[in-house]
């Protein structure tokens, strides 16, 4: 079943095929990294990012390969969805020499500068100054770019984070605050961690644009996320998107087997959960967008990548011990 309405605005095919790209290997690079983490290879902790593939590709599809992308902790799909190298990616998880961060920074720390995804951090809030930082430096030296902070609500419990959104009003920044509101932090409730206010009405009160969308509908982030940008992109300064999603594994690594622990009751119901991927793939063939053959032939193409990214990372080299307090600066 289609969740996803028509939309009224017309959207080229080259664009609703590449938001499929994205959206769908995204998935399977999640699927695929569960499935192996078992064999205890990649030394490095995981937090998927399964159920939230919409809000990053909704974003990400708008910007401009010179745009700035800060991202957290569960940051695969950022990474990915602006256009980050695959194979670095997955060498980076088995902490290799080839990987993005040269093996040192696990999947926590996936920058890739030739696409300007700067770099993610474990630090609670930690992509919200950068990008604020970031947005300043390029309204300084008059470039045409912005910066995307993409975090998750309890970075909205962080100082930095109100901090960062006054500088930001005030200067009048090119910046886009991004929450990806999956209403857990760790295995916390949102009701136990803040009031029960939208996060969204935060921004409000720094005069920033405000709204929530459904992030797991990606045509809703598509369209909200292109209205977004042209602010931003136009001078009136920052804009704040909160984006509600699932979260469909628990805060780290694989599965989910202790979710009867903290879930909500009404989380653990099979009409709970929905999948933006198939929920797109419903939009594609509603709207005749794609043959079912065609799309299948993109599918077999894009688990090929995948399988020969994990090829890569687990023939490539270790960092050699003589290197160790290389790329350390402090």
């Amino acid at each position: 079943m289609c969740r996803i309405k028509i939309m009224n605005n017309p959207i080229s095919r080259e664009i609703l095929l590449d938001m499929y790209r994205r959206l769908y290997l995204i998935r399977q690079v999640e699927l695929a990294i569960e499935e192996r983490y078992h064999e205890d290879e990649m030394k490095t902790p995981v937090h998927l990012a399964l159920g939230q593939e919409a809000v990053a590709v909704g974003v990400c599809i708008h910007l401009a390969r010179e745009d700035y992308v800060f991202s957290n902790h569960r940051s695969h799909a950022h990474y990915l969805a602006k256009g980050g190298d695959l194979k670095a990616m997955m060498a980076e998880l088995y902490c290799k020499e080839t990987g993005c961060s040269h093996g040192r920074g696990g999947s926590m720390h996936l920058i890739d500068v030739s696409v300007s995804h700067l770099g993610s951090s474990s630090i609670v809030g930690g992509s919200i100054p950068h990008a604020v930082g970031a947005a300043f430096a390029a309204q300084y030296k008059s470039e045409d770019r912005l910066a995307v902070s993409f975090f998750g609500d309890a970075a909205s419990e962080q100082g930095v984070f109100y901090e960062s959104m006054a500088w930001a009003k005030m200067k009048r920044l090119p910046v886009l605050f991004v929450c990806e509101n999956n209403e857990y932090s760790v295995c916390s409730h949102i009701t136990a961690r803040q009031p029960m206010i939208p996060i969204a009405q935060r921004g409000q009160a720094f005069d920033i644009p405000s709204e929530t969308v459904d992030g797991m509908n990606l045509m809703e982030v598509y369209e909200r996320a292109q209205q977004a940008l042209n602010h931003v992109r136009s001078g009136q300064g920052p804009y704040f998107l909160e984006c509600r999603v699932q979260r469909w594994r628990r805060h780290a690594g694989s599965g989910d087997p202790m979710r009867e622990k903290y879930r909500q009751p009404d989380e653990l119901h099979e009409g709970f959960f929905r999948d933006p991927v198939k929920d797109y793939e419903g939009y594609l063939s509603s709207g005749k967008m794609i043959k079912p053959e065609d799309l299948k032939q993109m599918q077999i193409e894009i688990n090929a990548r995948i399988d020969a990214a994990f090829q890569y990372a687990k023939e490539s080299p270790l960092p050699k011990k003589e290197d160790l307090e290389k790329y350390l600066y402090s």
